[in-house]
């Protein structure tokens, strides 16, 4: 009789689908279930009653760390664990746990005023990144190349109406046009591609239509993202490097990573690794 595999999200997109469609060749029966209707707490957790595995790719910047938790606490199976998703739903949580483990990630300021923004600018120069603490694709990562301009663009960050919005890392911005995503499931490293920038567009966002290539082997990638699983645990992860003078540094890990740029760039059938994986972890 298949496995049961609930993939928590808030919609289909293409990595859903195909993670759907990659069960039933390992013997999984994987069903979409909405993020939105799931009101867990009771103690059978009665939405995913029935489920021997529980996915979670809510793409919400909450919702996967709470899912994963009361998810947990009812004994279910959890990728990932609620612990590492609230460390990648979170950019200053998660690069204070992988600098304390001693993971190179890029120089940063937590930014929650005004007085923040002028200490960071001070301290840093120009140019600088300034990004939402809560956020992915992209969205409102803003690069300020000039400090007469700076306090104008803070002023977009005060007129959001929510502290949570408001919350945001400013870092020295790393010039060289690339950067690698690492497609990781369990401990391995099954694929990289190299983002480059597409058009006038500075971010390296492959939900930006960026170029990707495959990226060949790289003694140096292999350890570093061995590092970041070492720390988070064994999952399903997005890891997403810079390259800098000094070596790789990790800029971000995401929890539910898109991978079709990856699976296209090199020809690595994720899903059915996916699926594999959980299927293992069942067994």
């Amino acid at each position: 009789m298949a496995r049961t595999v609930a993939v928590v999200a808030d919609r289909i997109a293409w990595e859903e689908r195909r993670l759907i469609e990659a069960g039933p060749a390992q013997g999984l029966s994987v069903d979409w279930v909405n993020d939105e209707s799931l009101c867990l707490g009771a103690a059978d957790t009665t939405a995913l009653h029935g489920y021997d595995a529980v996915l979670v790719r809510s793409r919400s910047y909450t919702r996967g760390g709470l899912v994963a938790t009361l998810a947990e606490a009812a004994g279910l199976p959890v990728l990932n664990s609620a612990r590492a998703i609230n460390a990648c739903e979170n950019k200053a949580l998660l690069r204070t746990v992988l600098r304390t483990a001693g993971i190179p990630v890029p120089d940063f300021r937590l930014v929650l005023s005004r007085k923040d923004f002028a200490k960071a600018l001070q301290e840093l120069g120009t140019p600088v990144v300034l990004k939402p603490i809560f956020g992915g694709m992209g969205k409102r990562v803003t690069l300020i190349r000039d400090s007469d301009i700076a306090h104008s663009v803070y002023d977009y960050v005060e007129d959001l109406g929510h502290a949570f919005e408001q919350a945001c890392l400013v870092e020295p911005f790393l010039a060289g046009g690339s950067s690698v995503r690492c497609l990781v499931v369990g401990r391995e490293l099954v694929g990289a591609a190299e983002f480059a920038t597409a058009g006038t567009d500075w971010r390296n966002n492959a939900a930006l239509g960026n170029h990707s290539s495959a990226l060949a082997h790289d003694p140096d990638v292999v350890k570093i993202v061995d590092a970041v699983v070492g720390e988070l645990g064994a999952g399903i992860y997005g890891i997403d490097l810079f390259r800098t003078g000094d070596g790789y540094v990790v800029n971000e890990v995401n929890h539910a990573p898109g991978f079709r740029a990856v699976a296209g760039a090199t020809g690595v059938d994720i899903p059915a690794a996916v699926a594999a994986y959980v299927q293992e972890l069942l067994a």
